[in-house]
């Protein structure tokens, strides 16, 4: 069973056409109509993606289907574009306790205001997070790509910054943690 499923969102005429050559497409279809759509539990599906037709254009994760009448090979083209792209977006968001850290535009955000970060600043975040309680040797080694001209003042002042602005921008003094153990994010 495949982990992606196109859901079919009142279009019948579409999932008639998608039903016949099924067995050759790398996705499950799935056809609602209004009622069945209020019921579906999104949760359930691991990567899902809707399409429409114009008149339904209010969905998440959703695309219309326009600029009809179109060849197959384009449409099953323009299916899987729109998987990649949803997949991409929600690869691009990671929950950072309280924050939504979006990893393309390398900005965080908690409610409506948004802080943003360099590449280094987004990597060392995600490198604690990913392993609470780091040591500065391991930030050294796994983010520097440890250089034994890199001292540890080094690590030491990027969090400093990192913090800092945490404060500034949302009032935040413990965004990054630090114990005997290491630094570690909650």
């Amino acid at each position: 069973m495949t982990s992606k499923i196109l859901i079919i969102y009142e279009y019948q005429i579409l999932y008639k056409i998608l039903s016949e050559i099924n067995e050759y497409l790398n996705f499950e279809i799935l056809y609602v109509d209004n009622k069945k759509f209020q019921e579906l539990e999104f949760d359930k599906f691991e990567n899902y993606l809707i399409v429409s037709s114009a008149k339904s254009t209010h969905l998440k994760n959703s695309f219309i289907l326009e600029n009809l009448p179109i060849k197959l090979d384009k449409l099953i083209q323009i299916i899987n574009i729109n998987f990649l792209k949803s997949s991409f977006i929600k690869k691009s968001d990671v929950k950072i306790g309280k924050y939504k850290l979006d990893l393309n535009s390398r900005k965080i955000t908690l409610d409506n205001l948004g802080l943003s970060l360099t590449e280094k600043e987004v990597e060392i975040i995600i490198f604690i997070k990913s392993n609470n309680n780091v040591t500065i040797k391991e930030l050294q080694n796994n983010v520097w790509g440890y250089s034994s001209g890199l001292e540890t003042h080094t690590v030491e002042t990027h969090i400093y910054r990192l913090r800092k602005k945490m404060k500034d921008k949302f009032g935040d003094d413990a965004f990054i943690q630090n114990s005997q153990k290491g630094y570690k994010i909650n």
